[in-house]
């Protein structure tokens, strides 16, 4: 559900989680780990749960984060690099599954670098934007493909927590607001 709470009082918006891009790729990316764990690895290897949670962390954090930012810019700030965290444990998950298969990672030489890059700045992107590399039947395409998505999505929650921060330091948090809310009332009364 995406919910931006108006708020009468000192409580600000929050919510909205939906329109992030960041929280967008998030659930690609989810949904991307799910895939690939159930098609490279056996049922009851371990690995597909500590993925999958790592992709769900990732983006649950993410709601988490922007639901709490009405009465806590601290806790979203915190869950925001929680769900950056999560991701980079995942990338290393991906990266360790190409190292062991003597694949590589695909850098500024590779020929699909190029590609790549131009799709994963693809603006209002869904999983079927990806689709055909997340579900590519050569395991190095679908794990260089779910890399990128994981970088530039942990280069846009960097730049997410960044902003939170000036935000925070322009507007102040909830005690600041709850005393100049209350200040507010007593002058009105006066």
């Amino acid at each position: 559900m995406d919910k931006q709470y108006n708020a009468d009082g000192f409580i600000p918006k929050h919510g909205g989680y939906e329109r992030l891009v960041t929280y967008q790729k998030a659930e690609i990316i989810y949904d991307g780990t799910y895939y690939f764990c159930k098609k490279y690895f056996h049922a009851y290897d371990r690995t597909i749960d500590q993925m999958v949670q790592a992709a769900r962390s990732g983006k649950q954090n993410i709601v988490e984060g922007s639901m709490a930012s009405g009465t806590s810019k601290e806790t979203e700030i915190k869950l925001t690099n929680v769900a950056r965290a999560s991701l980079e444990e995942l990338l290393v998950d991906y990266k360790d599954f190409l190292r062991t298969r003597k694949l590589p990672i695909w850098d500024k030489r590779h020929q699909y670098y190029p590609h790549l890059t131009k799709l994963l700045t693809t603006p209002n992107a869904t999983y079927a934007t990806y689709q055909k590399g997340i579900e590519s039947p050569d395991p190095e395409v679908s794990t260089n493909v779910m890399i990128g998505l994981i970088n530039i999505t942990s280069f846009l929650l960097a730049k997410q927590i960044k902003t939170l921060e000036k935000e925070f330091l322009q507007e102040g948090g909830l005690r600041e607001r709850m005393s100049q809310a209350r200040i507010d009332v007593r002058r009105k009364q006066k």
